[in-house]
Formats: structure tokens, C-alpha cells, sequence
């Protein structure tokens, strides 16, 4: 492992992006303590923290890496880019146009990618413009001069953050190691982790709120977690494959037996960070209306109906999650393309024929084992909800079995264990995740550069990151 972490500072290359990666990301969290101008941040802190921090925006300040519940420059992060992202890869499956330009290869790619920026910009303005609305609607303890100077500074210091962030992480995709918007949110995390430590210290040694048994319980826990991501990230299904023997010159080729490996979870945490994506669209919308009015008071109902645990938000988390885990499969794999490449090297799968037949096996393969992804993201994205504040089923209607289960679930299930597990679910498969394919990646510049890679035995297979 020292040899090669050696080896990394003697190759020129590697070391220049390993060192522009960190600056950048050194930038990232420097933007991250610069507050908004015209906004009392403290105020806003003990705000969040009183009546937002434990929902569906505390998980999105963990991915800002605490920016959303200081406000600073970088409060909307790198979510709008996300939701950009998904927007546009929906409309590629209904859009004539924009399905053209993804078989035009790079100049096709790099279109899109434009037109990703320009809507990220104006996901950024409309968010921002909620932002600055329901922050004016607070009072003076929070806006020290509210108007319209005041909405209009806060959407372009807001907009210009967001833009600047989904430069840093294409500067880091293009120029640096590893991908560089899961590397923007893996940093929001791990610079979360000092402060988890802290406040489970306090909570064991100073409050004396837990015991040093249930210390050591999540402690276990959370390396049970690890241990089972890390499985789930390195499961695969191995499809066989035999390649028939060809006469090329004097040289007989093929004739060998091998596996085509398809991931267990090929879609890694994107669909979970679409998930919640989409899942904010309506706190967005609440941020705009007063709730004094018919419209206002209607919308502000509907969005509780969708707020953090209820088990509409639940159920739609858990559909959406799944739904993007067979969406991003479509994307990032085309079993047509594999068969097509199969066959043109001569090999076929034992007992299909080549061409459809084998695109259709591997298209049922890979349907039955992403439905097997899609549940065990599910499960991770689930635990800190469940550990915190429980499913709440017994919020449910009368006729919906509310009653019924209010009456036989045990209470921990349903109103929690009020424990803010940082270090579980989504948290740790982010981290996990993008930790095994950074790992990869510098892995894959030794080797290529003729270094041993930093396992001996094996090599660390990395998920498809976004």
C-alpha cells in the first residue's frame, strides 16, 4: 500500500490531477462558509435547525456540505445541475431531437450538455427566487433590508454559486481524478463527519443522553451497513460467454470460455440523488405561495402530504428510487450494443443464439437483478428515516389501515428511535461508493503506467458513477 501511494507522486500526470482535484475541492469549501450577502446567518441557522434540519433539506444540507443551512453562496449546490440532468434525460426518451443528438456522438454530447448548463442556470434563478420570497416573509430577524434589491441580489449571488459549482465539478471530471459531482457531494459529506463524532461524544460522555452500549450497538451497526454496500456494490452476475475458434493466418484464435459481468447495482446512489430531486420540486413550489390564500393554503397542504416521513413521501421515495434504478440502467447500458459487440468478436452465450435473442436475455438478466438494486438502495436511502422518526404508517386514513396499525407495530417502527444516525444510509453509501470508484480510477492510471495497483490480490471494481 506505501509502494503505492509512492508510486502516485512519481508519475508526473497523476500527480497533477491529484493535486488540482484537491484545490478544487479546497475551493468548493471555501465557498461553502462565505454567507449570502443581506442575510442574518445565524439567525437562519438556529432557524433551520429548529424547523428544517431533521427533513428532506437536512438531507440536502448534507449534501451541500452544511452551505443550504448557513445559506452561503453555495446553498444550492450541485442539485440543480442534478435536476437538470434528469430533465433532460427524460426528454430523451420522448424527444425526437434530443434522442438525434445523442447518436451523434461527442458533438451531440456536447450540445446536450449545453443545453444542461442553461437549464441548471434557470433551475438555479427559480429556486433562488423561493429562497429569497420565503426568506423575506420571515421578517426583519433574518433580512436585514427586504425589497427588491434584496430578492434580486439573493437569486444572482445564489444562481452564480450554482453555476460556479457545476464548473468546479466538470473542471474536476475533465482535468482531475475521479467524477467530479460525486466527488462535490462526497466532500459535503466527509466534512460533516468531525461534527457527527463530536455530537456522539457529547451525547455518550457529556449529556449522558446514551450509553456506552448503545454507542458500541451503532458503532456495529454502522460497520454492518459498510460491510453490506460494499457487497451489494462488488455483486455481480456473471454471464457466460464462449468464443468459437477462428483461423486468422497460421494462428488459431478464440476457443476460450469467459463472463460478461453485469453489476448488481449499475445505477450506484444517482438514483437515490434523483429521488430526492425530484421529491423537493414541491417544498420549491411551497416556498413561493402564502399561506394565506385559497391556492396557498391548498398548495402548503399538499406539501405536507409530501413532507419528510409521512408515508406518502415514504411510498414516493421508495417508487421513485426504484423507477430510476431501471431508467439509469437504460442509459448508462444498451444490451443491444453488447450483443452486437459479442457477436462480432465471435462469441455467443451458451444455449442463446446471437444477435436479438442474446440482447433479449441480457435485457431480462439485467431487469431481474436491478429490481434486486433497486430494493437495496431503497433499504439504505430508508434507515436514517426509520431510525429518526419511523415510517409513521399510522398516520395513514381510517379505510387505509391507519388504526390497524397504529394498534399492532411496535412504536419504535413507527415513531422512531429518535437517534439522527449520521453515518447510516444514504451518508455512507455516497461515501462508499465514491471512495471505490476514486480508488479505481488511480488504480487504473498505475496499471496503465505499468505500477502494481493498490491490491494484490484483486482489483476494486467501482460502480458507474454520475
Amino acid at each position: 500500500m506505501i509502494e503505492s501511494i509512492k508510486s502516485i507522486t512519481e508519475i508526473p500526470d497523476l500527480r497533477r490531477r491529484i493535486l488540482f482535484t484537491l484545490a478544487m475541492l479546497a475551493v468548493y469549501r471555501l465557498g461553502a462558509v462565505i454567507p449570502t450577502p443581506g442575510i442574518n446567518a445565524e439567525a437562519f441557522e438556529q432557524l433551520f435547525n429548529q424547523s428544517l434540519g431533521g427533513g428532506l433539506f437536512g438531507l440536502l444540507a448534507m449534501f451541500s456540505g452544511g452551505s443550504l443551512k448557513r445559506m452561503t453562496v453555495f446553498a444550492l449546490g450541485i442539485m440543480p445541475y442534478i435536476t437538470a440532468s434528469i430533465i433532460l434525460q427524460l426528454l430523451g426518451v420522448v424527444s425526437p431531437t434530443l434522442e438525434k443528438l445523442k447518436k451523434e456522438g461527442e458533438l451531440g454530447r456536447r450540445k446536450i450538455t449545453e443545453y444542461t448548463r442553461w437549464l441548471t442556470v434557470a433551475l438555479s434563478a427559480f429556486q433562488g427566487f423561493g429562497i429569497a420570497a420565503a426568506l423575506q416573509r420571515q421578517g426583519s430577524q433574518l433580512v436585514a433590508h427586504p425589497g427588491p434589491g434584496f430578492i434580486l441580489a439573493t437569486v444572482l449571488t445564489l444562481t452564480t454559486g450554482a453555476v460556479f459549482v457545476m464548473w468546479l465539478g466538470e473542471q474536476i471530471t475533465s482535468r482531475g481524478i475521479g467524477n467530479g459531482m460525486s466527488l462535490l457531494i462526497f466532500t459535503g459529506i466527509v466534512a460533516g463527519l468531525p461534527r457527527g463524532v463530536a455530537d456522539l461524544y457529547e451525547k455518550v460522555f457529556v449529556t449522558h443522553v446514551w450509553s456506552f452500549p448503545v454507542l458500541l450497538a451503532l458503532l456495529v451497526f454502522m460497520v454492518s451497513i459498510v460491510a453490506f454496500i460494499v457487497l451489494v456494490e462488488r455483486g455481480e452476475r456473471r454471464v457466460p460467454i464462449q468464443y468459437a475458434k477462428r483461423i486468422v493466418g497460421r494462428k488459431v484464435m478464440g476457443g476460450v470460455s469467459t463472463h460478461l459481468p453485469l453489476k448488481v447495482n449499475s445505477g450506484g446512489v444517482m438514483p437515490i440523488i434523483f429521488a430526492v430531486s425530484i421529491l423537493t420540486f414541491p417544498q420549491t413550489v411551497g416556498l413561493f405561495m402564502s399561506k394565506t390564500s385559497l391556492v396557498g393554503h391548498l398548495i402548503d397542504k399538499f406539501v405536507k402530504l409530501f413532507a419528510w416521513g409521512e408515508p406518502l413521501y415514504t411510498f414516493s421515495y421508495v417508487i421513485l428510487i426504484m423507477f430510476f434504478a431501471h431508467f439509469y440502467l437504460s442509459i448508462v447500458y444498451n444490451p443491444d450494443e453488447v450483443a452486437d459487440n459479442v457477436r462480432k468478436q465471435g462469441g455467443f452465450i451458451p444455449g442463446i443464439r446471437p444477435g436479438k435473442r442474446t440482447a433479449d436475455h441480457l435485457d431480462d438478466v439485467l431487469t431481474k437483478i436491478t429490481w434486486v438494486g433497486g430494493l437495496y438502495l431503497a433499504l439504505v436511502a430508508l434507515i436514517p428515516e426509520i431510525m429518526l422518526a419511523g415510517l409513521r404508517v399510522n398516520h395513514l386514513p381510517v379505510w387505509l389501515g391507519g388504526a390497524w396499525f397504529d394498534a399492532n407495530l411496535p412504536a419504535w417502527l413507527l415513531h422512531g428511535l429518535n437517534v439522527n444516525f449520521y453515518f447510516g444510509g444514504t451518508s455512507l453509501l455516497i461515501v462508499v461508493g465514491v471512495a471505490m470508484d476514486t480508488v479505481q480510477q488511480v488504480e487504473a492510471q498505475l496499471i496503465m503506467r505499468h505500477y502494481e495497483g493498490f491490491l494484490k490480490k484483486g482489483r476494486v471494481r467501482g460502480r458507474r458513477a454520475y
